[in-house]
Order: C-alpha cells, then sequence, then structure tokens
C-alpha cells in the first residue's frame, strides 16, 4: 500500500487546513478547546458552515450532493477536520441514514428527506437496541402492524443517541415473527412529533444527557415512510452498521488526543521520586500509539473498496474493536495522568465559565474524565465487542 501522497492531494489538504484555519467558524472551535459540549444549536452551525462549502457529506454520491471525492480527499478531510479540533457531524442522518436512503429507498422518499438531511434542517436518531435485547439486535421485539395505509407501532427502543433533539427516528421494528428471528424485521422512519412517542432521559456517568429511552405507544406511521421492502430490514441494517462501524474509528482525532497526552505529560510535576513511573507512562503512551498507526492502515484497506461503490465488508468490524480499544487506551491514561484531579467531578460544561471555581485544577482533567467514562459505552454501542468477534470468527471459518 503506497501511503504517499500525491502534489495533488497534498495542495486538496492545503485547501482543507486552510479553511479550517480561515473560514470555519472560530467560536465553535474555541467552545471546545475550552472544553465545553456543544449544543444542538452548534452542531447544526457546524454542519451548515460545511454544507455552505459542499463538505458536508463527503461519502455521498455527487447527485444526491456530495462532492464527489475519492477515499484519498475523504480521508484527508476527516483527518484535517479532527487535525483543527472541529466537530465530526451528527452521524443518524448524514452517515447512517443517507447511505440506506439512497441505495434502498424511492425516488420520492429521497427527494423527501436527503435535502434536508444535507442542509441540517431535520436531525435525525436511530432507533435499534430495545430493553432485554442486548447486543441480540435481531431479537428486537417492537412491533408494527399493517391497518390500512399504515403501520401502528408499540414497543420501546433504549441507548436513543439524542433522541432528545431529534426530528425523526429511523428504526427497526417487527412486522413478522414467522421464520428465523432476523426475518420479519423492517426498517421505518417515524417523526418524533407523531401522537405516542415520549422521550424519556437516561443520564450516563460521564454527567452527560446523550442517551434515551423512547416509548412508542400506539403511534401510526404512514407504510410510504417504510424504507425499501417488508421483511427485509435486517438486510439493510447490515448495510447501515457497515457505514457505522468504520467511522468510529477517528484516527486524526486520536493522533490530537496523544499529542495532547504528551504535552500535558511534559508539563506535568513528576519529581525524581515519581521518575518510573514516567518512564512506565511514556511507553504505554508510545505502545498506544503504534496501535493507532495499526488502526490506521486498517481503515485504509476498508475504505478501498468504497471506490468502487461498495459498502465496507465484515472488515469494519476488526476497526470497530481495534477503535474501541484504542480509545479506551487513551482515556485510561487522561485519568491517570490527572491524578488526584481525575475525581468524577461533573460541572454544567455548556457554560463559558464551566471552569469557575476549578481553576487549581489542570484545564484537561474534567473533559478527560468524562471522555474516559463515555468511552466505556464503545464496548456496546455500534455492536458489542463480542459480537464483533463472532461476525470475525464465521469469516474465518471458526
Amino acid at each position: 500500500m503506497d501511503l504517499k501522497l500525491s502534489p495533488e492531494d497534498e495542495a486538496f489538504r492545503a485547501m482543507v487546513r486552510s479553511y479550517f484555519d480561515t473560514e470555519y467558524p472560530a467560536d465553535i472551535l474555541a467552545k471546545l478547546a475550552n472544553g465545553q459540549s456543544l449544543g444542538k444549536a452548534d452542531r447544526q452551525a457546524s454542519e451548515r458552515a460545511l454544507n455552505a462549502k459542499g463538505w458536508v457529506a463527503p461519502g455521498w454520491p455527487r447527485e444526491y450532493g456530495g462532492p464527489g471525492w475519492g477515499i484519498t480527499e475523504r480521508f484527508i478531510f476527516d483527518a484535517e477536520l479532527e487535525r483543527a479540533g472541529a466537530p465530526s457531524v451528527v452521524p443518524m442522518g448524514l452517515l447512517y441514514l443517507a447511505p440506506v436512503l439512497y441505495t434502498f429507498g424511492t425516488d420520492a422518499q429521497k427527494a423527501r428527506w436527503l435535502p434536508d438531511i444535507l442542509a441540517s434542517r431535520t436531525y435525525w436518531a436511530q432507533g435499534y437496541s430495545e430493553p432485554e435485547s442486548g447486543s441480540d439486535l435481531a431479537s428486537l421485539r417492537m412491533s408494527a402492524i399493517p391497518d390500512g395505509g399504515d403501520y401502528v407501532v408499540n414497543g420501546e427502543k433504549i441507548w436513543t443517541s439524542d433522541g432528545h433533539h431529534a426530528d425523526w427516528i429511523f428504526c427497526l421494528v417487527r412486522t413478522s415473527s414467522e421464520g428465523r428471528k432476523q426475518q420479519g424485521i423492517t426498517f421505518l422512519c417515524m417523526d418524533m412529533q407523531s401522537p405516542g412517542i415520549a422521550v424519556i432521559p437516561i443520564i450516563t456517568i460521564d454527567g452527560g444527557h446523550h442517551l434515551n429511552r423512547v416509548v412508542f405507544d400506539n403511534v401510526r406511521v404512514p407504510i410510504e415512510n417504510r424504507i425499501g421492502e417488508e421483511g427485509l430490514g435486517w438486510t439493510y441494517a447490515r448495510h447501515l452498521l457497515s457505514y457505522e462501524r468504520v467511522s468510529y474509528a477517528h484516527v486524526a482525532g486520536k493522533r490530537r488526543q496523544i499529542e495532547n497526552l504528551k504535552r500535558h505529560s511534559a508539563e506535568a510535576p513528576w519529581g525524581d521520586e515519581l521518575a518510573d513511573r514516567r518512564q512506565s507512562f511514556g511507553a504505554r503512551l508510545a505502545e498506544v500509539e503504534i496501535r493507532l498507526d495499526a488502526l490506521e492502515i486498517t481503515v485504509l484497506r476498508a475504505l478501498a473498496p468504497l471506490s468502487t461503490g461498495a459498502a465496507p465488508g465484515d472488515e469494519a468490524s476488526i476497526i470497530k474493536i481495534a477503535a474501541t480499544e484504542t480509545a479506551q487506551a487513551i482515556t485510561e491514561l487522561q485519568v491517570e495522568l490527572a491524578g488526584v484531579y481525575a475525581s468524577p467531578f461533573f460541572p454544567d460544561r455548556y457554560r463559558a465559565d464551566w471552569r469557575a471555581g476549578l481553576e487549581m485544577i489542570p484545564d484537561f482533567a474534567a473533559p478527560g474524565v468524562a471522555d474516559y467514562f463515555f468511552t466505556r459505552a464503545q464496548t456496546i454501542y455500534g455492536g458489542a465487542t463480542e459480537v464483533q468477534k463472532n461476525i470475525i470468527a464465521k469469516q474465518l471459518g471458526l
């Protein structure tokens, strides 16, 4: 694999880097540099700025509003976005639903939803996991019963990211219990303002409100909101999850975290009595950096088929595991470096003055601890590590 960039690619990198340095909203970068959490309005402002440049959907085909970039350009763009410290796009609509929609949806559905996703006029949530189903997604029980021109939907979804912000939600629902459990699952889109939908917050251990439980009580959903054929939702879900698992890598963002760890470690008051601990910390940091290099190569290999229009294959499971383990290893080092300041305090980081009263605590400590707790969930969301290992084992014929 030739990892050297051509002069044209280097020119593209310089153009993207210049955009983030001079044109991208500086207030959003400043908030993140200050350790603040971004709200819905901030994320929409970021996406609209990227859309004005034509860059909010790097992976979309040109015919649907994408920039028509190749794999190398997309990889460079993602790296420069993360290098600049800008937020990734909210993935539910742009990264997860859109490929399913423009691959399997009707022309009417594409015209109805894709422009609003591209312009960040609608905020989407993903309704997959259910109580008592764990990582066995195929065991879902939320029912959708045809009734005239509608489905009547009953059940619950859980761990629904940003469900409290969402205008729409795409769900896997059960339309039949016959045959294998993977059969009878249908892919359905619902307006979150529909009567019978209730959103219950879940406050996570990092102190944030990212997740929700969503209850559906006799919700009527037009059959025209179904993507593809009834009973083929499992097929569409596998297509979506392959994109989701590749998107977890965030190599450049992890590299930025490692550079910050190096800087904070160099500034830390280790003293002679902690020389051995400092040496051990540096060795483990170097090991994580090597693992990140390996992850980057694996991502490049997995992305190569996309140049032909194919979806990522089961190698996406390898990326999901490697990205999860690397993310958790990085945040474990963040907590260790924070030391006694790693106590689980969770100030309201949506405020610009969130550090008030915490001036004696290192700047990286509170965000680092929050990152640590949040990445504990990465072993589960998007497909648990155990499930990914089973997928890999089947590919190897084990």
